[in-house]
């Protein structure tokens, strides 16, 4: 289960918009997993090949074969990860903005995905959205999930995308019109998430890692009562952590990710969470299909 792309056979199609590889596993990546699976069409848009990343792993900092010519690598390490995930993956064509640090953050580089106009942006995905012709879109929030200015900006510009793709005027090269049916924000970085594991880490006397993590602001996602939609995962939560040591070079096997032991994690928060941004169906909050009112 969730080795190479699975057999679309459901007439169903789904795009999961990404700033950075390493991102859809860990934001929604059992979720995915889940619909491949079910024969779901799952497509994950990359807009950047994390370029300005650094590598996160301690065991590869230093080995030249990891950082002598990384952003190849980073695309080596997200073919591994989509095939795992049973999905296929596009990036965009956009050079990663760097995250940038100082009390006042300087402006994103020039010719930088941060930097681009969101409606030149949005023009790949467009292309992909009357391509793929999805019912349901996944992105972030307005707030990115975390301030990374390309998190921000994959907000900005998914939403110029779904209003460019569905009008008949705009961009006739790029394809027929398509409107996405139901356009989701993941919220993987959920407070209520983060505290009900660090909860439950605390009561069995382990160290929890989030301790810290909810004392830093700009980390969380602050936006608590935002979840609409939960999709119950549990049974791919090894999935997803496979395609997330896919990306050697961004994730440290013993780190904080995966400190939370999974018999916990599935009993704590057997789900992935969605918010629902927009719908043109019926909808009954709260759900637990992306596709409730599609099928």
């Amino acid at each position: 289960m969730g080795q190479g792309v699975a057999v679309n056979d459901s007439g169903l199609a789904m795009i999961a918009v990404h700033a950075h590889p390493d991102d859809e596993s860990s934001k929604g990546g059992a979720t995915m997993a889940k619909y491949a699976a079910d024969g779901v069409r799952v497509v994950v848009a990359t807009f950047t090949g994390g370029e300005r990343g650094d590598v996160l792993n301690p065991n590869l900092k230093g080995d030249p074969a990891v950082e002598g010519d990384l952003p190849a690598l980073r695309r080596r390490e997200m073919a591994a990860a989509a095939r795992v995930l049973g999905v296929e993956q596009e990036f965009l064509g956009f050079v990663d903005s760097g995250f940038p640090e100082g009390d006042t953050p300087p402006p994103p580089p020039p010719g930088s995905f941060a930097a681009t106009d969101p409606a030149v942006a949005a023009l790949p995905l467009v292309a992909m959205i009357r391509r793929v012709r999805p019912q349901v879109l996944t992105t972030y929030d307005p707030s990115g999930g975390y301030p990374h200015p390309d998190h921000v900006h994959t907000h900005r510009v998914s939403m110029a995308a779904l209003e460019i793709a569905a009008d008949p005027a705009a961009h006739p090269e790029l394809g027929p019109p398509h409107r996405v049916a139901k356009v989701y924000y993941d919220q993987a970085l959920s407070l209520e998430r983060a505290e009900a594991l660090h909860r439950a880490m605390v009561a069995r006397g382990l160290e929890s890692p989030y301790g810290e993590w909810l004392k830093a602001p700009r980390r969380r996602q602050a936006r608590p009562g935002a979840v609409t939609t939960r999709v119950p995962v549990a049974e791919f939560f090894q999935i997803r952590d496979a395609a997330l040591r896919a990306h050697a070079s961004q994730v440290d096997p013993d780190g904080w990710f995966f400190k939370v032991p999974r018999d916990l994690e599935r009993e704590v928060w057997p789900h992935e969470d969605f918010e629902l941004a927009s719908s043109t169906v019926p909808v009954a909050e709260p759900e637990t299909d992306l596709f409730a009112g599609l099928r």
